[in-house]
């Protein structure tokens, strides 16, 4: 187990996370996914994550396996285009994951996931947390509305409100 990371995570209290993404942040997150669904058939969800328990440091679980963990215990997957995005931010690795269903997955490479990671992680590291996040949501969008335009009767399918784990 690597104890520098040990320590980052058992030493960060949740509620670091809480402030930086308080309820008015995570309002105006679920407000920008609401309007992103609009513009296209997929599927947002965003999910913070202040740090990791003692088994999952144990088993030296990476960003991007929780990513995928929580892709699925979210039911990002659940979708009738298989068209689920999880942006997922792991604050005491300072990480942000996108992972994407089989239908997108096709059609976005992962470089260009990588690429709006790093633009929020940017942000981020500027203290702009909300612009940062916002902004991810908005490349996010330009994606899914190239490759998923919506169509009428353009279904809700998952909650689109974020998630603090």
């Amino acid at each position: 187990m690597n104890l520098k990371r040990f320590f980052r995570h058992a030493l960060l209290p949740p509620w670091v996370a809480r402030r930086t993404f308080s309820p008015a942040v995570m309002r105006r997150v679920e407000d920008a996914v609401k309007s992103s669904e609009q513009t296209h058939r997929g599927e947002l969800r965003v999910a913070v994550e202040a740090g990791l328990e003692l088994e999952q440091l144990w088993r030296k679980l990476s960003p991007r396996a929780r990513a995928e963990e929580v892709f699925s215990q979210l039911r990002v997957w659940d979708t009738a285009e298989n068209s689920g995005v999880l942006l997922y931010i792991n604050w005491a690795d300072r990480n942000i994951e996108i992972v994407a269903d089989r239908g997108i997955s096709t059609r976005v490479t992962q470089d260009e996931w990588e690429a709006i990671c790093r633009v929020i992680e940017q942000s981020f590291r500027a203290g702009q947390f909300e612009a940062g996040l916002v902004e991810g949501i908005v490349r996010i969008t330009s994606l899914l509305t190239t490759h998923f335009p919506a169509a009428s009767g353009n279904v809700d399918e998952l909650s689109n409100k974020p998630v603090m784990l």
